[in-house]
């Protein structure tokens, strides 16, 4: 089966939704199987207090301002999923709090997603996997437990779900990245592991897609210096193509670990051991 890559747009949209499709399309022309949001209820995710402390931003001067302004509502999402549709390409979401995982309901997708910042979140994981979608779990910001107790949740109800070897932090430096978790989260919790990167540049992916990954998913973005958050740990479609293709590269080089000596090699074979046999 080959790595399902989820291009995550997540907020570096910045609010706009002509960003958005541009991203939609560079995800499509580049050869990713999804594209991901991240939705919230910014009155649940945050306290007021928060949310009325000062923050500069291009949408005003608070931080209500600022979440407010990151945050796709019923009609952008419903131009989304109209568009993702015209444009061929799958797209789902994060959801942040029970409000927000209800709103995607609404629409009609094949996926879900538990945020590392989730992942403990057991009313949600209880709520995402009674709808039996198949679902992605990213393991950043947690330990052994709090993944396995997270994994159980799944499993009770026979929800199908892949966990995401994932380091939260933004960007993840090179020696952080921890790939031999993989192997580990796959040999402890019997499941497919996927990886959700947040570093810079494109080498520790490309080598995640040599450990039989089933999911690959990167921040994707039109210019690493645009406004936000993600931006810096985020790829740009140059970036975003040249992955996918050695992704894909990596995929049909891997093969079934079976020694083989087909009639091409036993020609070449016989030609470079002629010497011997005089």
């Amino acid at each position: 089966m080959s790595i399902f890559i989820i291009a995550e747009i997540g907020i570096n949209h910045n609010g706009d939704l002509n960003i958005a499709k541009q991203l939609i399309d560079i995800a499509k022309e580049c050869g990713c199987d999804a594209v991901k949001f991240q939705k919230r209820d910014i009155n649940i995710v945050y306290s007021q207090e928060f949310l009325d402390s000062q923050r500069e931003s291009p949408w005003g001067n608070t931080q209500r301002d600022q979440k407010k302004g990151l945050e796709f509502e019923k009609n952008e999402y419903d131009e989304i999923d109209k568009y993702c549709k015209k444009t061929g390409i799958e797209w789902f979401a994060s959801a942040w709090d029970l409000n927000s995982q209800n709103f995607l309901e609404n629409y009609n997708l094949k996926y879900n997603k538990i945020a590392s910042a989730m992942n403990v979140y057991h009313d949600l994981l209880e709520k995402v996997a009674n709808e039996k979608k198949h679902t992605f779990i990213s393991t950043g910001l947690s330990n052994l437990e709090d993944i396995e107790k997270a994994v159980e949740v799944f499993k009770r109800v026979n929800c199908p779900f892949e966990l995401m070897h994932c380091v939260s932090e933004y960007p993840l430096p090179t020696e952080k990245a921890n790939l031999k978790m993989i192997d580990k989260l796959r040999q402890k919790f019997q499941c497919s592991v996927g990886y959700s990167g947040h570093e810079v540049g494109l080498p520790i992916a490309v080598a995640a897609a040599a450990m039989n990954i089933t999911s690959l998913e990167r921040h994707i973005t039109l210019d690493r210096s645009m406004y936000g958050s993600d931006q810096s740990a985020s790829i740009e479609p140059q970036g975003l193509k040249k992955l996918v293709q050695y992704v894909r590269v990596v995929e049909s080089a891997i093969g079934d670990g079976i020694k083989k000596f087909d009639e091409q090699e036993q020609k070449i074979a016989k030609k470079l051991r002629e010497h011997l046999s005089k």
